[in-house]
């Protein structure tokens, strides 16, 4: 199980098996690593890292990436929040894993992030339209896919979410899904965070 976890964290590894949670170094008075007067963007790529083992494992997993989450930007009734897929951090009691939408400030707290990332493309039309999937995945209550089946659409981890959603909008910000894993039980192809944070289709806005 522990292998599971391994990868369950590249974007939110701990959870249900406990990947973006608790993965950081928790503090009395969480605070939002974002830097103040960050403007986010429809579309943005947001990254984190967290700061328990897991999330270094799954830095591991990726060949020296830097980070072990991934979210997308959207418009919320003229606010920006972050849609991501994550395992392990439920809103209420009975939550199932699913994809979310926080905060900036929820997204990039101290308690689930040691550092981080926001990556944009250039094509806003695009940026637009992944947004707008993500979005509509969000309010499906699509699942968190444990299986990390990158053929299986009905189901999204984290990495997947936000390169799905920017195929969707015809623009190819990670590639295919490129990365083996063969440990105990999981045995798939798929997407790690190092795809968004080193993808030459998206430049960097700010890194903290």
């Amino acid at each position: 199980m522990k292998a599971i976890m391994v990868i369950a964290c590249y974007t939110a590894l701990l959870a249900a098996t406990a990947a973006c949670t608790g993965h950081s170094a928790r503090q009395d008075r969480p605070q939002c690593i974002l830097p103040v007067g960050t403007e986010l963007r429809e579309g943005d790529v947001v990254l984190r890292m967290g700061g328990g083992v897991t999330s270094h494992a799954v830095v591991a997993a990726d060949r020296g990436g830097q980070y072990s989450h991934v979210g997308i930007v959207v418009d919320s009734c003229g606010h920006p929040m972050i849609v991501h897929a994550v395992p392990g951090e439920p809103d209420f009691a009975g939550d199932v894993d699913r994809v979310k939408m926080d905060s900036p400030e929820k997204f990039f707290s101290s308690m689930t992030a040691s550092c981080g990332a926001v990556r944009r493309p250039a094509n806003r039309a695009a940026a637009h339209k992944a947004a707008s999937w993500a979005m509509a995945a969000y309010r499906r209550g699509t699942a968190f896919d444990h299986n990390y089946d990158s053929a299986d659409t009905s189901r999204l981890y984290c990495t997947e979410l936000v390169a799905r959603a920017y195929f969707k909008a015809g623009l190819d910000v990670a590639g295919p899904p490129a990365h083996d894993v063969n440990l105990p039980g999981l045995h798939t192809r798929c997407w790690l965070p190092s795809d968004f944070g080193e993808s030459h289709r998206l430049t960097t806005v700010t890194e903290f």
